[in-house]
């Protein structure tokens, strides 16, 4: 039971806040020690013994680190992160979201229906959950406040809109995953697209019945009159266009099999820094402030994940991850058993921890189960995508609603935040459930 027990000491140094990246690697070496010392004295051995165990436990970590260090899959991670901030700090998303206001203008709920396509487009050009829901917070939120947009409404919709960077492709989690399914990126990117757009679909949909039937929810913003149609359409469409063509030539590559994901994000980087020249916001002193940030958070993606490696390793060596394999391959319904219960409990993680601790930690240990369930590795990748979605809005630890709670004014509340993230929970459930059915 030494396995379950470590799990449930992570989650607990996890609850008193400490650093995630370090959690987990602790956790192992406390935990392998004790189970070195148990086994060792057991057997009637003493210290000595226990440190020998301890030493064949750990003597293969080396190389599992530099297995992870030389995974060409991963280098994709660090490129799409430094693509995304370099777009963020070329200002992309208040172009985008001027621009598509002034589309969508005329629509009761247009600002919000804006706020979603631009969430879809800076998830298809950036794929930085945090980028994207601080920008729009920063932008839109007081836009739709300043025309009496409910509060929560507008929360929800930039936490959600922000958060679509989790299935739309290039995404972070999708190469993620790759890595832990073995399957190509590329199929995930590929199969991704379908959710995503429907996704995006449903929450436009949504704003539009709350507009019909609470008009006083999402007003009608009224065009600006002292400037020619014409110029705002042209502005409009300069605005779109490069990203759009960014994103066709991003994803494009890789549907085409002319390049693998990894090398379109070396083009995705070079066409990033393009479009900062084209919108004349390019220098020096942002290509090293986007380099420096895209190594903080490389950094802290790739320790997580060696502290992982360190967990996993113990987790097994306890026999964890026998006894978690018995319990599931016993459940009830077989392979919808199966389903439904990794759903549930990656759904209920999701309150509390991040996407990388999940796929790392969680999905190792049921990635084994699947092919003698005979369930296919990408179509249930893609279902894990689209349930780590919600851990970015579920609370209390959902990073898009500590993002837009830092930009937000003062007079939104917190429970406004919360509340608004509900319908749009839901909604992703619902997409889930259909989706699940279809796939499986």
């Amino acid at each position: 039971m030494i396995g379950i027990v470590m799990f449930g000491a992570a989650l607990l140094a996890l609850g008193f806040g400490y650093p995630v990246a370090f959690t987990f690697g602790a956790v192992a070496m406390v935990f392998g020690g004790i189970g070195a010392i148990s086994e060792a004295f057991g057997d009637g051995g003493g210290l000595a013994e226990s440190a020998e165990i301890f030493i064949d436990m750990f003597k293969f970590m080396p190389y599992r680190i530099y297995a992870i260090m030389e995974n060409k899959i991963l280098i994709a991670v660090p490129l799409f992160v430094f693509m995304g901030v370099i777009l963020e700090k070329s200002k992309l998303a208040e172009r985008l979201l001027t621009s598509m206001a002034f589309l969508f203008g005329g629509v009761r709920g247009g600002v919000a229906i804006s706020t979603v396509l631009v969430g879809a487009l800076l998830a298809a050009s950036t794929g930085v959950v945090g980028a994207s829901v601080v920008a729009m917070g920063m932008i839109s939120l007081p836009v739709m406040l300043r025309y009496r947009y409910n509060a929560s409404l507008g929360c929800g919709t930039i936490c959600a809109s922000g958060t679509l960077g989790q299935i739309i492709p290039p995404s972070i989690v999708l190469i993620i995953l790759g890595d832990v399914f073995n399957v190509p990126v590329g199929s995930l990117f590929h199969e991704a697209l379908a959710p995503g757009l429907v996704l995006v679909f449903a929450y436009v949909v949504y704003i539009l019945v709350v507009g019909y039937f609470k008009p006083e929810y999402a007003p009608i913003v009224p065009a600006n009159e002292h400037e020619a149609y014409s110029i705002q359409l042209f502005r409009a469409i300069r605005a779109i266009l490069p990203p759009l063509l960014l994103v066709i030539f991003v994803l494009g590559s890789i549907f085409a099999g002319v390049a693998t994901p990894t090398e379109s994000s070396a083009l995705g980087c070079a066409g990033a820094v393009i479009l900062s020249v084209f919108y004349r916001t390019f220098s020096f002193s942002m290509i090293k402030a986007a380099l420096l940030e895209s190594v903080r958070t490389t950094a802290v993606i790739f320790t997580i994940l060696v502290g992982a490696t360190a967990f996993s390793l113990v987790f097994s060596y306890g026999g964890g991850e026998d006894l978690v394999s018995e319990f599931m391959t016993n459940l009830p319904g077989q392979k919808w058993g199966f389903i439904i219960f990794v759903m549930v409990a990656i759904f209920l993680l999701g309150f509390f921890i991040d996407f990388v601790e999940i796929s790392y930690i969680v999905l190792p240990i049921v990635v084994p189960i699947i092919s003698d369930l005979g369930i296919e590795p990408v179509a249930f990748a893609i279902l894990i995508a689209m349930n780590l979605q919600t851990s970015f809005l579920t609370p209390p630890f959902g990073f898009s609603l500590f993002f837009l709670r830092g930009v937000a004014p003062k007079s939104i509340k917190t429970a406004e935040i919360y509340k608004g993230v509900v319908p749009f929970i839901v909604i992703q459930l619902v997409v889930l459930v259909v989706f699940t059915l279809y796939l499986m």
